[in-house]
């Protein structure tokens, strides 16, 4: 039997594609842009926000407890005294720590596992490392969160979406 013999539409034959092994798309298929509602994206931010909770609470707890170790006279650690610009920076640095590899690497935190989304850019393939952290800086605009009351129910997507050109998607 020649290869001409054997129909296109064999399930038996073996698979033929290219790899380009070079580029970020051919590590994933891109997706199909079907946006996530607004629903899923609440529970996205709900979900990752009590993450960051509970993640932050671990590094005080950490840090507090290799402190008393090194200091056992100590009263009070110095994490106590600081203002209010060192506890917002302590707070944006563990956004930064959460959102970027997750986003980057995996495409998805974990409330976007939860909830069954990801995100992708604008073209349906994995986001840059730029668009990663340029989605994480927008995410510290004031009043961001609200920026989902304002846009049409078919395209939910918030500053921190359009700004780096991406968009949280069905993954299922």
């Amino acid at each position: 039997m020649s290869a001409e013999d054997v129909s296109v539409d064999d399930p038996y034959r073996a698979p033929a594609a290219s790899i380009d092994a070079g580029s970020d798309e051919a590590d994933e298929a891109k997706l199909a842009i079907a946006p996530a509602g607004r629903w899923r994206r609440f529970f996205n931010l709900l979900i990752d926000y009590i993450t960051m909770v509970v993640l932050s609470t671990a590094a005080v707890i950490a840090y507090s407890i290799a402190y008393f170790s090194a200091h056992p006279m100590a009263e009070a650690t110095p994490m106590e005294s600081w203002g209010l610009l060192a506890d917002y920076a302590f707070g944006v640095a563990i956004m930064f720590a959460y959102y970027v590899p997750l986003e980057r690497l995996f495409g998805c935190t974990l409330g976007k596992l939860v909830t069954g989304t990801r995100v992708v850019s604008e073209g349906g393939g994995r986001p840059s490392w730029g668009q990663v952290i340029g989605r994480t800086f927008a995410r510290l605009i004031p009043f961001e969160a609200f920026s989902f009351l304002f846009v049409e129910d078919g395209r939910v997507r918030g500053w921190h979406d359009s700004l780096p050109r991406t968009w949280v998607v069905h993954r299922r």
